[in-house]
């Protein structure tokens, strides 16, 4: 979905964003610079930096945007990274946090060969370390920097404990539970908040399906009549919502709300084009978090 000038904040914003090396956080940081924001944007690595940067084109060279190195599971870096992130975050009005622990297939013991596969965690940052630790740095760190709205990218699913996501890298995983913790960390800091739970994330254009929002996994549970179920959203309609409650271009409608998205399949039900009137569907629905509770 793209955005229009008509649904873009008519006052010029700057917006930090993490995560941003990922496929959904540079989607984002294109989308931001697109819409006339300032950016910040901040990845793991180097390698990630000077991705995001040939990714971003002349944009990246652009005074709107900054690019920086921080990794959040080191936060011993008082005088290095940490602190140009808070500089950084000085007069930001928005943070939208898309780090996440990475799954990745690992080698079967001696012996385990033809088993079941095996997953970690991508340079060994666990999800409690990323979705939990990493993500609570995060809210801390925009609440010393008076940062006022944070818009959070989790994930559906988090209702169930025995979700077979929390399986994956074990017995390190648990990453819905620990995105979940730290989704109730970001409630109770007093910060405004926007926290978005995407199904599972296509690769395909976004602006050319219905986009259904709900609370609780609801969207996704089997139907007792036998009525579809809805799993999975564009990845580039979720960056395009992120923006749009980040830049305040969405109002009151997106502050202190917490829903899933998920959308029909192309063909099926009308293209959403009025953002606002698609948050209007929750009738003021938020996630309950008394479901699978964290903290």
């Amino acid at each position: 979905a793209f955005i229009t000038k008509e649904s873009q904040s008519p006052d010029r914003m700057k917006i930090v964003v993490t995560g941003a090396g990922g496929k959904t956080g540079r989607l984002i940081c294109k989308k931001t610079l697109e819409s006339g924001h300032e950016l910040i944007a901040t990845v793991r690595t180097e390698e990630s930096r000077s991705s995001l940067a040939e990714y971003l084109g002349p944009a990246a060279s652009s005074p709107s945007c900054s690019l920086l190195v921080w990794d959040i599971t080191c936060s011993t870096s008082e005088a290095g990274p940490l602190q140009a992130v808070r500089q950084a975050l000085q007069g930001a009005q928005a943070l939208v946090i898309c780090t996440s622990a990475v799954p990745e297939r690992k080698a079967p013991a001696p012996g385990h060969e033809g088993g079941p596969p095996v997953f970690g965690w991508k340079g060994d940052q666990n999800p409690e370390q990323v979705d939990w630790l990493g993500q609570k740095l995060q809210v801390d760190e925009a609440l010393g920097a008076g940062v006022r709205h944070v818009v959070l990218v989790s994930s559906m699913g988090g209702t169930s404990p025995e979700h077979r996501f929390n399986k994956i890298g074990a017995p390190h995983g648990g990453i819905l539970n620990w995105k979940r913790k730290a989704e109730q960390y970001l409630i109770a800091s007093g910060l405004q908040y926007t926290i978005i739970h995407p199904g599972g994330l296509l690769d395909t254009p976004g602006g050319e399906r219905q986009l259904l929002l709900g609370v609780d996994d609801a969207l996704s549970a089997p139907s007792t009549t036998g009525g579809p179920t809805y799993n999975t959203v564009p990845r580039e309609d979720v960056a395009t919502l992120c923006v749009l409650a980040a830049s305040g271009a969405l109002g009151q409608e997106a502050l202190n709300r917490s829903f899933d998205i998920t959308s029909k399949p192309p063909g099926e039900g009308e293209v959403t084009q009025d953002w606002s009137k698609l948050l209007e569907t929750l009738a003021g629905a938020n996630c309950n978090y008394s479901l699978n509770s964290q903290m």
